[in-house]
């Protein structure tokens, strides 16, 4: 990586901001002064200095910060005190809002420094006043329960000063009304829209382009630096240094908005979408309704002939079935006869020529996708990108992907000329880094590895069950239930069990029913109520899979065990998995060595983070799959996690329990 050239200055100042920033934390130091609570941790200290320093050289830092190092106090600390303009950018819309609520302004106001800071989500979470008037003369409500919904959010979108919907808790994230009440890239009329000096996202962005620290999330950070515009684009050149917080999903998210897609969902919103656009227009129902109809019916027609295919799988195996390859070609046609009926009222309203735009992206979008690998859309050169589908109970996705995504994320980081930090709990593999600086392009980067602070002999302790069998073995799920039943045992409940298979998890559930302790399943309510609910009760055991290994924080002794039954290998049917293992074996790499192992400890780690949250808690880790000690790889995994003293014996576990 070409590093920018500090300034003479830099090495002074470098070394000032870093002092500063490890005084601030340190005992006596203006955090443990003024913030209650606040405890000092040695590995905190080195990490905000760390921090700083790439800060005032403009470099890059990749920084692992094990759980309970306070990585967020470590990069708020010299953020501020630099007074430089500083984009954060986290995992999620959560983290982004408790980053800004609560952790922001609690050091800002420690420091003293006034500095002024703003929050900034994608267009998509915020109320869109033209969406609301048009929505409410349509007869899209499908019951009773919408249309009250929807009342409440009009109620709400007239008092409201940000219009983040977040704020209405009511509000489902899945909500079918969402679409109708916000905007996307595609259906925004921009400058155009009568609401314009109205509007939620101009008015946050403007906040954004004046705040010295942005919070933003992943997903709207690498959509701007994909240029697909969220409305971020303007601020991302002004910034001086950049945090990326919970790095470690970074790769797989850029591989998303570096590619591109079409799903069933926005097509059949297109069609209703110009139809609705009609009614101030004299004659346009009467051109638009049939081809917006036939839309909508070769999407549905899409979906139906697509079910002879499996859930997940690559274009090949789509194309495979003549059928399907007919219908996406109805789409096509359907897509071009929309296009072709707007294309004369485009200057008749400027939601009509809005329509008319999306109608052509998502006809060129669907022949970019339909193209054989390997050729461009203009049927010339060579591209690497992989072309894929997945199925949901009523609708389809079809996606392009890039094979590697750390070229683009190399140039766009390089282009700002900015400080860049990317930190952690989860990053590093038996100590080295090589595999995640490979994934985000990063070139010899600063490293730093801070652990945890968390006295492990003591605080917990590593159960890894004897004489069970294979994972690959139909008994597997059984023997799983046997192990962990004495384990629950002994620690009266208060267990996470986590599941690298929904089949795995179903079947250890029904394994558990006649336990004495309630059970939280995944799927059998939101995931937000099963956490509160375990939470609350005191006794529960928790069952999830991959998508609970993550954002599951529970400290205190409510969660005293964590149960992962085997190692979270990627699943063999992810098309973009495979295509990238396959191109690690045509470089002469090894494929399990060099991506599988690395990114299943990763997430290894990610599930063990959920035990140990503070420094007062105490659990048990149960590791069942038996490659951990019967495979040579196996020591990659436990070289990975934090020292843990570990055991075979149940009356080990049993006594830790005895002891607290």
């Amino acid at each position: 990586m070409s590093h920018i050239e500090p300034d003479v200055a830099a090495p002074q100042v470098e070394g000032e901001l870093a002092a500063r920033s490890r005084a601030t934390l340190v005992e006596g130091g203006l955090l443990a002064d003024r913030l209650p609570g606040f405890r000092p941790r040695p590995a905190q200290q080195d990490l905000a200095a760390a921090v700083a320093g790439a800060f005032g050289s403009r470099d890059v830092l990749l920084a692992e910060a094990g759980t309970g190092t306070g990585k967020t106090f470590a990069y708020l600390v010299p953020a501020i005190l630099s007074r430089r303009k500083t984009i954060i950018s986290t995992g999620t819309r959560a983290l982004q809002d408790q980053l800004y609520h609560r952790d922001l302004p609690r050091v800002r106001d420690a420091l003293g420094i006034g500095l002024r800071t703003a929050l900034l989500k994608g267009r998509a979470n915020y109320l869109c006043r033209h969406r609301v008037e048009r929505a409410r003369g349509e007869a899209r409500f499908t019951s009773a329960a919408q249309v009250s919904q929807f009342e409440r959010i009009v109620a709400w979108g007239g008092r409201t000063r940000m219009g983040d919907v977040a704020e209405m808790e009511s509000l489902a994230e899945d909500s079918p009304l969402l679409p109708m009440v916000t905007s996307t890239a595609d259906n925004c009329l921009g400058n155009e829209c009568p609401f314009w000096s109205e509007c939620f996202v101009v008015q946050a962005r403007q906040r954004a382009q004046d705040a010295d620290i942005v919070v933003v999330n992943h997903h709207l950070l690498l959509a701007d630096l994909a240029l697909k515009q969220e409305g971020f684009g303007e601020i991302l050149p002004g910034a001086e240094a950049f945090v990326v917080d919970e790095a470690h999903q970074l790769p797989e998210l850029a591989a998303q908005f570096f590619g591109e897609g079409l799903s069933a969902r926005p097509l059949v919103e297109l069609a209703r979408d110009a139809v609705a656009e009609c009614r101030d227009v004299d004659g346009a129902l009467a051109v638009l309704q049939e081809p917006a109809r036939a839309l909508e019916q070769a999407t549905r027609g899409l979906r139906a002939e697509m079910e002879v295919v499996p859930v997940r799988g690559t274009q090949a195996q789509a194309l495979l079935h003549a059928n399907v390859a007919d219908a996406l070609d109805a789409l096509s046609a359907s897509l071009g006869a929309l296009a072709g009926a707007l294309a004369p009222l485009r200057e008749a309203a400027p939601g009509l020529e809005a329509c008319h735009m999306r109608a052509l992206d998502q006809q060129a979008r669907l022949a970019r996708w339909c193209v054989p690998r390997g050729l461009d859309d203009g049927m010339a050169e060579a591209d690497d990108d992989i072309r894929w589908y997945e199925l949901s109970p009523r609708g389809f996705r079809l996606q392009r992907t890039p094979l590697d995504v750390s070229g683009p994320l190399r140039a766009h980081r390089e282009r700002s000329g900015a400080a860049w930090v990317f930190t952690s709990a989860t990053l590093a593999v038996d100590g080295s880094f090589d595999h995640i600086a490979t994934r985000l392009g990063l070139v010899e980067p600063r490293t730093l590895l801070a652990p945890s602070p968390f006295d492990w002999a003591t605080q917990a302790l590593a159960y890894l069950p004897p004489s069970l069998p294979e994972p690959s073995s139909r008994d597997y799920s059984a023997a799983i239930t046997a192990a962990v039943r004495p384990v629950l045992e002994a620690s009266g409940g208060r267990a996470f069990l986590l599941f690298a298979s929904h089949r795995a998890l179903r079947e250890t559930a029904e394994g558990l029913r006649d336990g004495p302790w309630p059970l939280f399943v995944q799927g059998e309510a939101p995931r937000h109520v099963l956490l509160q609910r375990f939470r609350e009760s005191g006794n529960g055991v928790l069952l999830g899979a991959a998508s609970f290994r993550e954002g599951v924080d529970v400290a205190g002794g409510a969660l005293s065990v964590v149960v992962i039954d085997k190692l979270p290998f990627a699943a063999p049917d992810d098309p973009v998995f495979e295509a990238r293992l396959d191109a690690i074996r045509r470089a002469g790499g090894n494929p399990f060595r060099d991506e599988q192992v690395p990114q299943a400890v990763i997430a290894l780690k990610q599930g063990v983070g959920r035990l140990i949250r503070s420094e007062t808690d105490r659990g048990v880790l149960v590791l069942c799959d038996p490659r951990l000690l019967g495979k040579g790889y196996g020591k990659r995994f436990l070289a990975s996690l934090p020292p843990f003293p570990r055991t075979r014996d149940i009356a080990d576990v049993a006594a830790f329990f005895a002891r607290g």
